[in-house]
């Protein structure tokens, strides 16, 4: 069986779709597999993502590959993925999830110690940098764009104090730093489904041999958790770009999802934090986004 797969173009998003063909060819060496490498909007230009249409413009280009049988699914770093999918869309399978947390990279001889100073810290992203000034208002947050290699190579030559990156995308990389300092969830909870590959197919398309392929290699309690975490997102509105943070962490039949939204400079934050089995997920996750909605967390990320 012939498989094509659509894929942007950056070293992240290639290695990532070649981890999911190895599974694939674990499975059946014959199954020939070919990437349909496709440069996004997102790819080509530096703007900020807010002025040029959000993160949706990684996915969009791929999608119409999917919608015109040109690729089979697509391959994505789910956290880039918007919420609210097109009916026509689903994301039919989740690789096993990597590191979902937020690493600092740091310039030599700092330490998270001198967060309280007013450094000047590398992001775009508003959920990390609402965030960081949530944990010092002073601290100077530099917009940022391109690969990660891209963006460590400006955080040298612009003279930062530190630059922030999911420690996932480090891990698959290889890439290591010398001063890096991991956050912890209470510092900065993660986006939802950051760590997470997320195979997304058309579904007037999907023939049913690959649907059977995707199913063999999905990894349930990751499709689980990110689901659950982008119905938090999708519930309340937000997009990408929104200053929202999603975790659900499962073990066997038990699980726990904490979220954290704010406005977009960090003075104002809402948590809330639940337990729950799984079989009783919709009841939980329901009360959940009711509670959030009535302590005006929509109306807080806007803000």
């Amino acid at each position: 069986m012939k498989i094509k797969i659509a894929s942007r173009t950056s070293p992240l998003a290639l290695l990532q779709t070649n981890g999911v063909i190895n599974e694939i060819q674990l499975l059946n060496p014959s199954y020939e597999c070919s990437i349909v490498e496709m440069q996004s909007e997102g790819d080509l230009t530096e703007k900020p993502l807010h002025l040029i249409g959000g993160k949706g413009l990684f996915v969009s280009k791929l999608e119409t590959a999917l919608n015109e049988g040109i690729a089979d699914f697509a391959v994505h770093s789910l956290k880039d993925v918007p919420a609210l999918l097109d009916k026509q869309f689903a994301i039919a399978a989740t690789m096993p999830r990597e590191e979902v947390g937020d690493a600092l990279l740091l310039k030599e001889g700092l330490t998270i110690d001198n967060l309280s100073q007013p450094l000047k810290i590398a992001t775009s992203g508003p959920r990390r940098k609402a965030q960081l000034l949530s944990l010092n208002s002073k601290l100077s947050i530099i917009p940022i764009r391109g690969n990660i290699q891209t963006r460590i190579n400006k955080m040298r030559s612009e003279n930062l104090d530190g630059l922030i990156v999911a420690k996932a995308a480090l891990n698959r990389l290889n890439i290591t730093h010398s001063n890096i300092y991991l956050f912890s969830e209470e510092q900065m909870l993660p986006a939802a489904s950051q760590g997470a590959i997320g195979i997304e197919v058309c579904k007037q398309n999907l023939r049913s041999e690959v649907s059977e392929v995707l199913s063999r290699i999905n990894d349930n309690n990751t499709l689980q958790a990110t689901t659950i975490e982008r119905s938090i997102v999708a519930a309340l509105e937000g997009s990408c770009l929104s200053p929202i943070s999603a975790l659900c962490k499962i073990k066997n039949q038990d699980a726990e999802l904490k979220v954290r939204a704010s406005n977009q400079h960090g003075s104002e934050v809402c948590n809330e934090d639940i337990k729950f089995t799984l079989q009783n997920k919709e009841k939980a996750v329901s009360k959940l986004i009711k509670k959030l909605i009535a302590s005006g967390a929509k109306e807080l990320i806007q803000s």
